[in-house]
């Protein structure tokens, strides 16, 4: 190995990611990290949850990127074998004045290409996640 082809800042989860996808188009790759570990930088305090692309501005790139890479993220999960939950996420009104930005969270939503957003009214909420305590809300399957 007297040449790299490539070289990989960070063995995060974008990292592997960037080095596995060149190495699979045969270049040769070396990954640099700084910590003792991979995955131990900001990957290891992600939430966890695959973003629907519902809060970034219409049209932006962000919004598109969700959109299209929730649905990649899925397939390659079940593709191959990764243990994963759709457990949906419900964004709640507590009280009549903020059932206005539901509403506007639906519209931006829709306008991100999000069409699988249900609005629901708080008893159904409260079905799905007995604790809660909302009037109105939006799941996010």
């Amino acid at each position: 190995m007297d040449q790299i082809e490539c070289v990989v800042i960070g063995a995060g989860v974008v990292g592997l990611a960037v080095a596995r996808a060149l190495a699979q188009r045969g270049r040769e790759v070396i990954v640099l990290e700084a910590a003792e570990a991979i995955g131990v930088g900001t990957s290891s305090r992600n939430s966890e949850v695959i973003h629907a692309g519902i809060y970034y501005p219409r049209g932006s790139l962000k919004a598109a990127l969700c959109v299209r890479g929730r649905e990649m993220l899925y397939d390659y999960c079940e593709a191959h074998g990764v243990p994963h939950s759709r457990c949906g996420k419900l964004l709640v009104a507590t009280s009549r004045n903020q059932i206005p930005q539901l509403e506007g969270i639906m519209a931006r939503g829709k306008e991100n290409g999000v069409l699988d957003l249900l609005r629901i009214r708080g008893s159904e909420a409260q079905a799905l996640e007995p604790a809660l305590e909302c009037v109105e809300a939006v799941f996010s399957p």
